[in-house]
């Protein structure tokens, strides 16, 4: 795979991280995994949100709630691609740079064009791609692009700092889940 599925939405992205870990495990239980999974049952995931807040200056009240699939498209994330066992793609404007981030989704078809000054795009996924019956490769990727440059040169300052708590949560979110469904399948469920 190279990333072809959020090409469509961002094509010529600003940022574009991507990490991938094989799975000992067949790809219809890696993409169930993946998508119930819940990123804030890791410590170092919640330290990270927990560090952003307090850096940012966030006024929102720390709440316990699962960030799983289900809870960022309660945050305000917008589906853009859906097939099970296979990939999910999910996509919002927002404005990192705020401590207190907001996420708008857009429709699958205007996600491309919109181009409302003052946001940036981000789109992201969950990608299984079975190897062997029981290999999988769990992938995801993150795209981003501002919509002008006043929004790209606030997003880059943000960046230098955010994307090293960003970047580290896909490094031990992808390995977590990886241990998570190989348990499952060990365990025979």
């Amino acid at each position: 795979m190279d990333g072809t599925w959020l090409d469509s939405f961002i094509p010529n992205p600003d940022v574009r991280e991507r990490h991938a870990v094989l799975v000992h495990a067949p790809a219809d239980l890696v993409a169930h995994v993946a998508r119930h999974f819940d990123m804030s049952s890791l410590p170092l995931v919640r330290a990270a949100f927990w560090l952003r807040a307090r850096l940012m200056g966030s006024r929102a009240r720390a709440t316990r709630q699962p960030v799983d699939l289900a809870g960022l498209l309660r945050s305000g994330w917008g589906v853009l691609a859906d097939e099970p066992s296979r990939v999910f793609a999910a996509g919002a404007v927002c404005r990192p740079w705020q401590a207190d981030v907001v996420f708008t989704p857009i429709e699958p078809a205007r996600f491309a064009s919109y181009a409302e000054p003052g946001w940036v795009k981000i789109a992201w996924t969950f990608e299984t791609e079975p190897l062997e019956p029981t290999l999988t490769r769990l992938a995801s990727e993150t795209r981003v692009v501002a919509t002008d440059a006043a929004s790209r040169e606030k997003f880059r300052h943000y960046w230098r700092w955010a994307r090293f708590g960003i970047v580290g949560i896909r490094r031990i979110l992808l390995p977590a889940i990886k241990r998570a469904t190989e348990n499952r399948w060990k365990a025979g469920s």
